[in-house]
């Protein structure tokens, strides 16, 4: 039952600032997701620092990880609202902003973990 709470906790926390990030960043006039972006970008990094502190020499408890990594991460990132913002770019043929959107979040989020993990060693 405490890892099924630290897991709501964290997620908690992290769907209230994804919350924040995208009402204050996403444009609704371009319709460009930024608040989504960052949020994956950032959500990205952090899980990457998080899970990189884990590994190093037991840095962090597992309790730590999953209130951190599997909770405010997994709250705080948005795969479905990511998701749902390509839907909305294929469904009005914009398909450059589709690509751009889709390569960019795939390639900085997954060298933000990287560079997230590199920073702890």
């Amino acid at each position: 039952m405490k890892n099924i709470l630290l897991v709501f906790f964290g997620g908690g926390f992290g769907s209230i600032l994804r919350y924040i990030i995208g009402k204050y960043l996403n444009n609704s006039q371009t319709g460009i997701p930024y608040g989504t972006f960052a949020a994956n970008i950032l959500g990205s990094l952090l899980i990457g620092i998080i899970l990189g502190m884990a590994a190093k020499n037991n840095a962090l408890t597992q309790n730590h990880t999953l209130l951190l990594a599997t909770g405010f991460c997994g709250g705080f990132t948005t795969f479905s609202a990511f998701a749902y913002e390509n839907h909305v770019f294929l469904k009005s043929g914009d398909f450059t902003s589709f690509a751009l959107y889709t390569i960019a979040s795939f390639i900085i989020g997954f060298l933000a973990v990287f560079f997230g993990m590199y920073l702890v060693k």
